[in-house]
């Protein structure tokens, strides 16, 4: 099928709050994830693999780190006018606000869709780990006809109303919105099922640019102005994200692979997915890449370790350690007589002799003295100043905090 020209709009200006220590000095987008990637990375992977290279990044909070990132690492062909990945922080061309919203951020931007003049708008967010092939979205918008597809995925009814539910009819097109109903609407075919928005969009631009120029002043979300005003038209569709095929998919993974990780407990639970010798989602995916920062240092070195399932970035020295079920980034540093199990460890981090770390996340460039345990007693955790997770047993070392006092009492 010929694809129409497209013009992509990533959302990356939220703060992340959920996710807090993490984003403290960050936006969610650029949080560390996996071995070599930032979140950011799997959308902007998502589009370049499904052959969409025209990419603007809409950030606001905390955005310095992932304007760094973007710099070094989403370089595009310099001579191809369209290949670009260009951050685009607010403008404030119509007035001094920020941006109010998923639906104003774009608006404020409107300029850029009136010099490409694109046929479908992809305005898709940034802070969600998976794998899509875009194109295929594209062609069920073509053969609907649609105005505007909204990316949706079927959880269980039990878990729908934590989501923004969306009722469709048999052919998918979306009659309704319940944002977070209690008693959620089943998805056709489906009554233990019911189908949640991605937050992940397609326009047709000429509906797009109406919608934003003649919506309300308040009127700065996607999800709860511009789409519920656009299912009278009949032409708004739900594209079910479990129909969408990637390429290289095993099938011991998770067919449909998608996390919010907007917690630090989902953060988590992510990291555990890779793990494994039939992981939940494999990152070893030649046909369909996660494109990760370039790196420019020597390869790990392991002397006399013990590692049991966990990934090893470049340049990691590992000595007489133990290192179980966790994600070790790049230059980081652990020395002997270490125990780490189910951690995250960021780069340059440095974990000194005879330390004993037990669901931890350490966020980057932290020092931890000789002896320092941490995840085996909460209450001195606490004492220590580091950020204790209640009821999830996991712990958390801030990158905005260096020095931990009391961290190594016994």
């Amino acid at each position: 099928m010929a694809h129409p020209k497209i013009l992509a709009f990533v959302l990356a200006g939220g703060r992340g709050e959920r996710l807090a220590p993490l984003t403290d000095m960050r936006t969610k987008p650029s949080v560390p994830f996996g071995g070599r990637f930032r979140i950011v990375d799997f959308v902007l992977s998502n589009l370049l693999n499904s052959h969409i290279y025209s990419i603007y990044l809409l950030v606001q909070y905390k955005s310095q780190s992932l304007i760094e990132h973007v710099r070094q690492n989403w370089v595009l062909s310099p001579l191809i006018r369209d290949h670009f990945v260009a951050v685009v922080p607010p403008q404030m061309k119509m007035g001094p606000e920020w941006f109010q919203g998923t639906a104003d951020a774009v608006y404020q931007n409107i300029n850029l869709i009136h010099d490409h003049a694109p046929e479908v708008v992809v305005v898709f967010g940034a802070d969600h780990i998976y794998r899509m092939d875009i194109r295929q979205m594209i062609d069920f918008h073509i053969e609907k006809g649609a105005d505007v597809t909204v990316a949706a995925r079927p959880v269980p009814l039990e878990e729908a109303s934590a989501f923004g539910v969306i009722a469709v009819d048999k052919n998918g097109r979306i009659t309704g919105f319940q944002e977070k109903p209690k008693d959620p609407q089943p998805m056709p075919g489906a009554s233990d099922r019911a189908l949640v928005s991605m937050g992940n969009y397609l326009f047709s631009t000429n509906v797009l640019v109406d919608s934003l120029m003649c919506g309300a002043d308040n009127q700065h979300d996607f999800g709860k102005h511009i789409l519920p005003s656009l299912i009278g038209s009949g032409k708004v569709f739900a594209y079910d994200f479990a129909q969408n095929v990637v390429p290289g998919t095993k099938p011991f993974e998770e067919q449909g692979y998608w996390r919010d990780v907007g917690t630090i407990p989902a953060y988590f639970q992510a990291h555990m997915d890779m793990l494994g010798e039939a992981p939940v989602f494999d990152l070893h995916n030649k046909q369909w890449p996660i494109h990760p920062g370039r790196y420019q240092g020597p390869a790990a070195k392991i002397l006399k370790a013990e590692i049991e399932n966990s990934l090893i970035s470049e340049g990691a020295i590992i000595a007489n350690a133990k290192v179980s079920n966790s994600v070790i980034r790049r230059d980081v540093v652990i020395e002997d007589g270490t125990s780490i199990d189910e951690c995250i460890i960021m780069e340059s981090a440095v974990i000194r002799k005879g330390c004993r770390l037990r669901r931890v996340i350490i966020d980057k460039f932290n020092v931890l003295p000789e002896g320092t345990e941490i995840g085996f007693d909460r209450d001195r955790d606490r004492r220590a100043g580091v950020y204790h997770l209640d009821g999830e047993n996991i712990v958390v070392l801030s990158k905005a905090t260096r020095n931990y006092k009391g961290i190594c009492e016994r």
